[in-house]
């Protein structure tokens, strides 16, 4: 049994401390503003107070006070415990976090998946000093943890990496189903997105890496001319727009330089 401490206990943080009570840890919690505690967990009333004789803490709050429940609960947990921040705090700050004074081995913990409908068992990627003591408590939840090679800052920039496809890619869907939508188009849009989502992947990332590029100053007309017809249609255009720029940017870069006049 393994003495646990989760820091946030808003939906993902309940998620994981109720599944943490259910495979027979110990669970303690904290969570200045969450109206309700899971079934189970002894709610402290600091968060230092929370972290008193912990195995493993797991920071699940926001972003933005990362850095003062590190600054709390850091110098009161003992040497060889593990403090794994699940933030979305940026790899720089993961980075300084990790170099902080404390006893407790930092882990930066990556969240891949939607917490809301994966639960416990959404994939991790954790990188630092503190990765396999998170992998040894969450794996057997049934959670696919990766522990990524560096220190903590490694598992963020991945997932920040990915980012960039899942958010943009998800945003692109929307708003071309949303225009299918308006156009009385629905359905054979959404058969066109997902042609393109199945097949081979890597043979689709090569086309895109070399046909974007090659035809982008078609391109960029082309999606000017899409993101006039989506204002037709009275929809946003924000990717579109977005692409219209980003390949007029790639055709300047790519187009020959004229010849020097003598």
């Amino acid at each position: 049994m393994t003495a646990c401490t989760v820091i946030g206990l808003g939906e993902a943080g309940a998620t994981y401390a109720s599944a943490l009570v259910a495979a027979g840890h110990t669970v303690t919690g904290f969570d200045p503003v969450a109206p309700s505690t899971p079934a189970g967990v002894t709610r402290a009333a600091t968060a230092a107070q929370a972290c008193a004789g912990a195995d493993i803490v797991l920071v699940l709050t926001g972003a933005g006070a990362a850095r003062n429940v590190a600054q709390e609960c850091l110098p009161v947990l003992r040497a060889g415990s593990c403090y794994a921040d699940f933030t979305s705090s940026s790899p720089q700050v993961m980075q300084e976090l990790g170099q902080l004074p404390g006893a407790a081995l930092f882990a930066d913990v990556a969240i891949l998946g939607p917490v809301p409908t994966q639960g416990a068992k959404t994939p991790l990627m954790v990188s630092g000093p503190g990765s396999r003591a998170v992998a040894e408590l969450l794996s057997p939840l049934g959670a696919d943890v990766e522990i990524a090679d560096g220190e903590p800052g490694a598992a963020m920039a991945h997932k920040l990496l990915r980012s960039v496809l899942m958010k943009g890619m998800a945003s692109v869907v929307v708003e071309a189903v949303t225009a299918g939508r308006a156009a009385g188009l629905e359905d054979w849009i959404r058969g066109q997105v997902a042609r393109q989502l199945a097949g081979d992947g890597q043979a689709v990332i090569d086309r895109f890496l070399t046909g974007t590029a090659k035809h982008a100053l078609r391109r960029s007309q082309e999606m000017q001319d899409t993101a006039n017809y989506l204002s037709d249609l009275g929809v946003p255009a924000e990717m579109t727009s977005a692409s219209a720029t980003a390949l007029t940017r790639m055709a300047q870069e790519t187009a020959p330089m004229a010849p020097a006049l003598h």
